[in-house]
């Protein structure tokens, strides 16, 4: 919640998702040597449930595969459980563990066909 996206934009990393001039959506990638991470992805809270959120996915699949990345990782908090929920319907599979900071992270990942 503390990123610098004037930077992430800048560096060609946040995304936003916009419908009438109003930003609905944003998620921020980072194009690693063996992955595309999922730094953030966020949605106007009056807004969940719209497929927002799914939407924002789709488009970091396919930026993957423009990256030539077959992998895409993320983590969340343990307590997000719809997040992990979202996640693994989506076809992200729980990879790791660990308590990081004081929070409870799960890390996962998914394969692009």
């Amino acid at each position: 919640m503390q990123d610098d996206y004037a930077a992430r934009c800048a560096a060609g990393q946040a995304f936003g998702l916009f419908m009438d001039g109003r930003l609905e959506g944003l998620i921020v990638l980072e194009d690693l040597p063996e992955h595309l991470w999922i730094d953030n992805v966020a949605v106007e809270p009056a807004l969940k449930g719209k497929g927002l959120g799914r939407r924002l996915m789709a488009f970091a699949e396919d930026e993957a595969r423009r990256c030539g990345k077959v992998e895409i990782r993320l983590l969340t908090n343990l307590l997000m459980s719809a997040n992990i929920h979202l996640y693994a319907r989506l076809g992200y599979a729980e990879t790791e563990r660990r308590e990081e900071a004081g929070f409870s992270r799960i890390y996962m990942a998914k394969r692009l066909a």
